[in-house]
């Protein structure tokens, strides 16, 4: 939920609404973003419940706004995304959803997850992931770490390192060694730093399809 990944999703989804309507066309989007810092704090105490209020408030208000879809513009966050869920009437776009839908179009089962550690550790994603007939590998604890750490240390924080998008490259590696057909980029920030050429396998970037499905949603029907 930084800045950095609300930005990119703002960006996309004008982009995409851009190539999609052609001409001056924009996307119209109602935009809640949260002080992370407080958000980050209850992460690491674990309180999740009181990030589902402050969540949950949040998305009642863009309701209130006239917004006809909820997109959670973060991987991490989704572990409170059936208590966001509840208290709107509105439907809420799940990431875990869309990016297993984009993992089975491309004949994959098995797929290694680039993530925080509450997406990798807490179950919640990799859980749906299996429900959704997806097999989820995680980096080794060592590798876990720096994957984090890298997520909260330089990319929440908008730096980009040359030596850790080698670092990325080598735990990308070692995923697929271990069995991964396809790699996932399970936190909005990691797309900041590696992308599709930084593998050999299929990359999938959460954002982008998060985006991508959420403007599929917001245009259909549309004939302008």
């Amino acid at each position: 939920m930084s800045a950095q990944s609300s930005a990119e999703y703002y960006r996309l989804a004008n982009d995409l609404v851009a190539q999609r309507l052609g001409g001056l066309h924009s996307a119209q989007i109602l935009l809640y973003s949260v002080d992370f810092a407080p958000i980050e704090r209850l992460q690491v105490a674990g309180r999740w419940a009181e990030t589902a209020q402050i969540l949950g408030a949040a998305a009642r208000s863009l309701q209130a706004g006239g917004a006809d879809l909820i997109v959670l513009c973060t991987n991490t966050m989704h572990i409170v995304a059936d208590e966001i869920a509840a208290v709107v009437e509105i439907p809420l776009l799940h990431i875990v959803d869309v990016t297993a839908a984009a993992i089975h179009a491309a004949g994959l089962s098995t797929v290694g997850l680039l993530a925080t550690d509450f997406t990798a550790g807490q179950g919640f994603y990799t859980e749906r992931m299996h429900r959704l007939g997806v097999r989820v590998l995680t980096p080794e604890p060592a590798d876990q770490e720096l994957v984090h750490r890298v997520i909260y240390h330089e990319l929440c924080v908008g730096e980009i390192r040359d030596e850790s998008r080698e670092a990325y490259r080598a735990v990308m590696r070692r995923l697929v060694a271990a069995g991964a057909q396809g790699i996932v980029a399970g936190c909005t920030e990691v797309e900041l730093l590696v992308g599709a050429a930084d593998t050999d396998v299929a990359f999938f970037p959460t954002t982008r399809l998060h985006v991508a499905a959420a403007v599929d949603a917001a245009l259909a029907g549309r004939t302008d």
